[in-house]
């Protein structure tokens, strides 16, 4: 990381960066990317094991289950993903504060006192709500008729969604769920609002210290580059992911002249 912050410094200033606040708040900045990346990186995983039930809950014949899913969308997809951070980071902050003492001694205060958590809790149950959405779109758009070819070859029910349903509606979803994950790369930003240093907190730090305006400017180059690498890297998944879906145009054969008839 030393290494990466000291290359990191020497192009900013080959760009007219000012190389003294670069020196002295760069790697700072770059310890704020490794946590921006940490957040995305447990927050969408998790939030996608929360999508998998909510999705069949939503589909359920059930209507206690498919009512409660989709209240729970409802709720985390109409309302701000601020209000939601400060309503977890507050509210479940204020509740395990009340039993800080139980909680010091078993050895989760030292866990449940620190924002990041609380960060990763809140965009979890914000993504696992659209996740859940996109997923069911997925699996909405597969045609009936394969669920009844399934059966007709005589798989059960959870061999059809597994091996016919679910990878076709993966595919379809690929493009949402590269905008979710870009989405979320963006609003990483406002973990900086409960004490996490990502690249936003980093860059308010440094702001605080030299009140040089610039430094914004490299939390929004940061931001950019990333949304750029995700895009090219979504791209590629899918070419790869739908290569059997385009067919290669069929070469017409170069027409031959008839052969001449041999006089007898």
């Amino acid at each position: 990381m030393e290494a990466l912050g000291a290359k990191f410094v020497y192009f900013a200033s080959l760009v007219g960066f000012d190389p003294d606040t670069m020196t002295a708040y760069g790697p700072r900045v770059l310890n704020g990317l490794g946590v921006t990346v940490l957040i995305v990186a447990l927050s969408l995983p998790i939030g996608g094991l929360i999508a998998c039930p909510l999705a069949m809950a939503r589909m359920s014949d059930n209507k206690i289950l498919s009512n409660l899913a989709a209240g729970y969308i409802y709720f985390f997809r109409g309302t701000p993903l601020l209000a939601q951070l400060f309503l977890i980071y507050v509210g479940l902050g204020n509740l395990f504060g009340a039993y800080r003492g139980f909680l010091d001694d078993i050895g989760l205060w030292s866990i449940l006192r620190e924002g990041f958590y609380y960060v990763i809790f809140a965009f979890a149950l914000n993504t696992g709500a659209y996740q859940a959405e996109i997923l069911r779109g997925g699996i909405q758009s597969v045609p009936k008729g394969q669920s009844e070819a399934g059966e007709a070859l005589g798989l059960h029910g959870g061999q059809i969604f597994r091996k016919i349903v679910l990878p076709q509606a993966l595919i379809v979803s690929l493009r949402p769920y590269g905008n979710e994950l870009i989405l979320m790369i963006k609003a990483s930003s406002l973990a900086s609002l409960v004490t996490v240093y990502d690249v936003m907190g980093a860059t308010k730090f440094a702001f605080s210290r030299t009140y040089n305006f610039e430094v914004y400017l490299w939390a929004a180059i940061i931001y950019l580059v990333m949304v750029e690498l995700i895009r090219r890297l979504w791209d590629a998944l899918e070419h790869r992911m739908t290569r059997h879906l385009r067919h290669e145009p069929i070469k017409a054969k170069p027409a031959t002249a008839p052969k001449e008839a041999v006089p007898a």
